[in-house]
């Protein structure tokens, strides 16, 4: 007999409350541009994913989770632009509905499901992107505070992250275990 998560209750309770809710107009846009600027500031420092994505100027991406979605088109300079009204080259639909579970999943260290729409070479450098680029959150900080603090506090925040994806790591694993 598999062993229930003891607060499963509680996420599928928060997923059919959150299921019905909706975000203002302006938080969304916000949000959007918040993340588009920071997806930019993170391509800004890998010149071979601009130049990746600058072979695919003009295609559109469009992300779907739930009833939220945003498109963002390849500009020249090999960056991201919000694009409100485009027809999209491809699409990309996270299959899980559950916030709890998205969020327990990327503790772990998975990748949430996506089903995958249109332009099969377009989405291979999608995916090359998602699995190369990473933000140097550690170089960030060290411009902002210095070297030496800025690695305390990165080492600080990785072992943090350590014990979340243990802790995650054990919750489901009392999930799939068998009695």
């Amino acid at each position: 007999m598999a062993t229930q998560f003891p607060f499963s209750f509680l996420a599928d309770g928060f997923g059919k409350l959150t299921r019905n809710l909706k975000a203002p107009a302006w938080l969304t846009d916000e949000a959007q541009h918040r993340l588009v600027l920071f997806l930019n500031h993170v391509l800004t420092q890998e010149p071979e994913a601009r130049a990746r994505l600058a072979r695919h100027k003009g295609r559109v991406v469009r992300l779907q989770w739930r009833d939220f979605a945003m498109l963002l088109a390849a500009t020249p300079a090999g960056l991201w632009e919000l694009t409100p009204d485009a027809e999209s080259d491809l699409r990309l639909t996270v299959s899980d509905d559950s916030p709890f579970s998205l969020a327990r999943n990327a503790l772990r260290g998975d990748r949430p499901g996506v089903r995958i729409e249109g332009d099969v070479q377009f989405a291979a450098e999608v995916n090359w992107l998602v699995d190369n680029v990473r933000w140097d959150a550690e170089e960030d900080l060290a411009r902002l505070i210095g070297d030496a603090p800025a690695h305390a506090v990165a080492n600080a925040g990785r072992g943090a992250a350590q014990a979340l994806r243990a802790f995650a790591g054990k919750l489901s694993g009392q999930q799939d275990t068998k009695a």
